[in-house]
């Protein structure tokens, strides 16, 4: 039986990356973030300011990705931090994803900046798998100015293991045999689902290498972390019967969140940020024809502690209205008028369109008619842009987009004419 070979294909560091690339490549910029410490960062001053990708040498001062700026600042204060810019990475991503393809049709894409590859059976093609790893890598620096780790293994699970070994630009194989060798000495924290709340767990019983864990008895595991006890067991034993699936598997949920600029005091403003994060949610689920069951709303108060609530809909649906009532009715029932400084709206239970309604004696809503009037501004904003048509509710709010949530616009884009492309340091302590 032919072996299976998957390769894991990760961009080292890829905002940062991609921002880098295209300074020195279209803008001619002769400083190079990756060889400085540096970070891609929101704006603080609209508390959207975590770091998003930082560089290798950024490292050394153990900045992390999603820590507040603030916070990396104090570990480097001349940290050079610049903004997001999505468009930029979409493009980079596509034409990552691109170059896969010429390898094999048989490419899933993990996330933006990763991918699976099935390259079983292409040897005669492009050589050893090393061969053809070290092929790709080397395809995507010449053409697209960015480095990548390649990991190969039999498994997928063990395809991104092995990516995240040493960087960058390197390729590393991690197969089945493999494992006690090369992934049981490392730390528990390293394995594929593994997070802080677990690692503390597996702390707390003297679990501190994935070969420990590999170990142990799997009922202790089920008895401390319930299924996924028996799930990290599984993966830290090299088991896995995934397969490299190039369609991406339907979406289980739709929602979106944002981090407010202000302390929410009242529950109107509240509501306000809701409906704004309802309208983008009921958009996309018209795009893409399905309807949603279930709405959970989450908030997050200015001392960072959260909440959430979440509740079955008498009937599936897409409509925005419907959507926001039950996200306002979940709101009532969860807040305590701490300020508010986060706000999330998820929903789930996703099926296709043609879902009938049952009739109720004692609700009146003329769904059809919501239904119309929602596909006719679906239609006025695809036509002539998103700000093309708003609710009236929205006129007079000045610190509240009335479509939140997702990819806000200002990190679509960056008008790199206002920047200083080879500036180094940190841009608000030199403000201040």
């Amino acid at each position: 039986m032919r072996r299976q070979i998957i390769f894991h294909i990760d961009v080292n560091s890829a905002f940062l990356s991609w921002e880098a690339a295209y300074r020195i490549k279209h803008l001619g910029a002769a400083l190079d973030l990756r060889t400085i410490p540096s970070a891609v960062g929101g704006d603080m001053s609209k508390r959207r300011g975590i770091i998003l990708a930082k560089s290798i040498p950024a490292k050394k001062y153990k900045i992390q990705t999603g820590e507040p700026i603030v916070d990396a600042l104090r570990k480097c204060p001349d940290l050079t931090l610049v903004p997001p810019n999505y468009e930029l990475y979409e493009k980079n991503s596509k034409a990552f994803m691109e170059i896969l393809k010429k390898y094999t049709d048989k490419v899933e894409q993990y996330s933006i900046d990763e991918a699976f590859m099935d390259m079983t059976g292409t040897e005669l093609l492009f050589g050893a798998p090393v061969v053809a790893a070290t092929a790709i890598k080397d395809e995507i620096y010449h053409t697209l100015g960015f480095t990548v780790n390649v990991g190969i293994s039999d498994k997928k699970l063990l395809a991104k293991m092995a990516s995240d070994f040493e960087k960058p630009n390197l390729v590393h194989t991690l197969f089945s045999e493999d494992i006690q060798e090369k992934m049981w000495h490392l730390p528990v924290r390293d394995l594929f689902f593994v997070g802080s709340a677990s690692e503390q767990k597996l702390h707390s019983i003297g679990i501190r290498t994935i070969g420990e864990l590999a170990n142990t008895d799997v009922t202790v595991l089920k008895s401390l972390l319930k299924k996924h006890g028996e799930v990290i067991w599984n993966f830290a034993n090299g088991r896995d019967v995934s397969l490299v699936e190039p369609e991406p598997a339907q979406n289980k949920g739709y929602g979106n969140s944002t981090t407010i600029a202000f302390d929410v005091t009242d529950a109107p403003t509240a509501k306000m940020v809701l409906l704004s994060l309802c309208e983008t949610i009921g958009r996309r689920l018209r795009r893409d024809q399905v309807r949603i069951e279930t709405v959970s709303v989450s908030i997050r108060f200015h001392d960072l502690s959260c909440v959430s609530h979440q509740s079955v809909l008498e009937a599936a649906t897409n409509i925005t209205r419907e959507i926001h009532t039950a996200a306002c009715r979940l709101f009532d029932e969860l807040w305590d008028g701490t300020p508010i400084r986060h706000l999330g709206v998820h929903t789930g239970r996703v099926s296709k369109n043609g879902a009938s309604r049952q009739l109720s004696l004692f609700d009146h809503t003329d769904y059809e008619r919501l239904e119309k009037l929602d596909s006719a501004v679906d239609r006025i904003r695809e036509k002539f842009g998103a700000d093309a048509i708003l609710r009236a509710s929205f006129l007079k709010q000045d610190q509240i987009d009335h479509m939140n949530g997702g990819i806000s616009r200002e990190k679509r884009t960056v008008d790199y004419s206002r920047l200083d492309i080879n500036e180094t340091g940190n841009p608000y302590k030199k403000k201040s």
